[in-house]
């Protein structure tokens, strides 16, 4: 952090502030409005069912608070969110791409945690142990993903994060109750790996989208829609597996979904970055 400290304040340069803009109130309220009611119907969905009238409420909520924050966007002098952004290709591709790579594996991750206390026995710290090697696997990745990208290209580079991480979820899915660690290790560290090979290039693919004076609103873009994955991704994972009896059925429905939300993100940026070079 000292370190993070010394850098900003030894190399970066200071933005143009803009001391006359006002606080989008009502399009805070809307935005959170429209994420809490969906993550509150994806979590009561798995105890309730999904056709529980609670649960379908929360659903339309979510969809009426949603349209109420982009038609507020969309008229506000001075908006949270400025929907021009999205016109262009890969703001737009990149903005997704970051949704539904944090559904995956942060709502993994949730699962995996109570799968190695509740189902293998492994207590709090030994379960934060399990996970180690995936974090140690990131570092790397990152390190080694902007010399990937200057050889194949950024939106390559993405698309091959997003596949390697599929590839370790479909792997993973011969998981069961008491399934040793040793079996599951390499599996976890592709998903690891293949997240810290896409975030570099995605970071700077969304940034450079974007316009200069509006870097500070890009880079907010970025961790909001990651963040929403995040809390979408628990949200529903979490709903899959509430049911002990139903816990590996639903860590393996978990593992499928994650599979396809990334191998979506790989053909999204792929095929969108080529159309675009077209």
């Amino acid at each position: 952090g000292l370190a993070g400290l010394w850098l900003a304040w030894r190399f970066a340069g200071e933005t143009t502030r803009h001391q006359q803009h006002r606080l989008d109130l009502p399009g805070q309220l809307a935005a959170i409005a429209a994420l809490g009611t969906l993550a509150g119907a994806l979590i009561e969905g798995g105890a309730l069912g999904w056709g529980s009238s609670f649960v379908v409420a929360g659903f339309v909520l979510a969809a009426i608070f949603a349209v109420l924050f982009v038609w507020r966007e969309a008229r506000a002098e001075q908006p949270m969110l400025p929907l021009s952004l999205f016109s262009r290709r890969m703001f737009a591709l990149t903005s997704i791409v970051g949704l539904l790579v944090n559904i995956a594996f942060y709502g993994l991750i949730f699962v995996l945690s109570l799968y190695f206390q509740q189902v293998n026995g492994l207590s709090a710290f030994a379960t934060g142990l399990a996970f180690v090697p995936m974090l140690g696997a990131v570092l790397p990745a990152n390190l080694i993903a902007p010399h990937v990208a200057e050889r194949i290209g950024a939106p390559r580079t993405i698309a091959l994060g997003a596949a390697l991480s599929a590839a370790g979820c479909l792997a993973l899915l011969l998981i069961g109750a008491g399934t040793g660690y040793p079996a599951i290790c390499l599996q976890l560290l592709a998903i690891s790996g293949g997240l810290g090979l896409l975030v570099p290039p995605l970071t700077s693919t969304l940034l450079g989208s974007a316009e200069p004076q509006h870097a500070g609103i890009a880079a907010g873009v970025l961790n909001a829609t990651r963040q929403t994955g995040s809390v979408l991704g628990v949200a529903l994972f979490g709903s899959m597996v509430s049911r002990s009896a139903a816990f590996i059925a639903g860590l393996h429905a978990a593992l499928g979904i994650s599979a396809a939300v990334l191998l979506a993100a790989a053909a999204l940026i792929w095929i969108g970055a080529s159309s675009q070079a077209r």
